[in-house]
């Protein structure tokens, strides 16, 4: 069955680690200033290839759950695990209606994701899965400043998404969903190490997938005025 060519089988296909703004640089100096040790229960949720699921498990010997609604992914991420020899159970579901019972989690990792989702669904569901005192760390693109129906448009076309929010409106919808503390942070990578991603790549990858991870960073390179990114901090009480 022919895959469609959107962005999200893009980097399926590819196998794109660290595809998120900041890249894996800014998961490990994110993860760093947290408090994990091997109690800690964590979710990552929209795992991909599971590079930072497998990273948390080597560096803080806790337990990992990593979920993903793409299939081609999940079956990357538990090919990562294995060859490591991690622990860590690789869950194909969806984010808005994970597949985990209440309070189960003390943190969950959202890497770029929500946004590809029914966003309220999906905040809602972290906050219901958090044990009490959870956190929730979501790095997500946000909409810096105006710009032309036009080119908003395009830009949502080409990701596939719905919305672009601006820092003010993803920190409404982390209020709507129930948590009470909400942190934003502004990361400058103009000041941080190069990001080089990690890739899985299928085998026989169409050249058209290759020629959109090129629009992407054009894309990327042209729109820097206009979108950046924060690494919001939700706690639950």
């Amino acid at each position: 069955m022919d895959r469609e060519y959107t962005y999200l089988n893009c980097l399926a296909e590819l196998g794109v680690g660290g595809a998120h703004p900041g890249g894996f640089k800014l998961t490990q100096d994110i993860l760093s200033t947290e408090h994990i040790g091997k109690k800690t229960t964590v979710l990552d949720a929209g795992c991909g290839t599971g590079q930072t699921a497998a990273y948390v498990a080597q560096q803080y010997g806790c337990q990992v759950t990593g979920l993903d609604h793409h299939q081609l992914m999940v079956e990357k991420a538990r090919k990562r695990v294995r060859s490591l020899g991690l622990p860590i159970q690789i869950v194909h579901g969806n984010t808005e209606a994970l597949p985990f019972a209440d309070s189960q989690f003390d943190l969950v990792l959202s890497e770029s994701v929500i946004v590809f989702t029914d966003m309220p669904k999906t905040v809602q569901e972290f906050q219901r899965v958090l044990k009490p005192g959870g956190c929730l760390i979501a790095i997500e693109m946000v909409l810096e400043q105006p710009v032309s129906p036009q080119r908003l448009a395009h830009i949502k076309d080409f990701y596939g998404v719905s919305r672009i929010l601006t820092e003010e409106q993803w920190v409404q919808l982390f209020q709507e969903a129930g948590f009470q503390s909400i942190h934003s942070e502004k990361y400058d990578l103009q000041f941080g190490v190069q990001n080089v991603p990690d890739f899985s790549l299928s085998e026989d990858v169409d050249v058209q997938y290759f020629e959109m991870l090129e629009h992407h960073m054009i894309m990327f390179e042209s729109t820097k005025e206009i979108l950046g990114f924060r690494i919001f901090r939700c706690k639950t009480v």
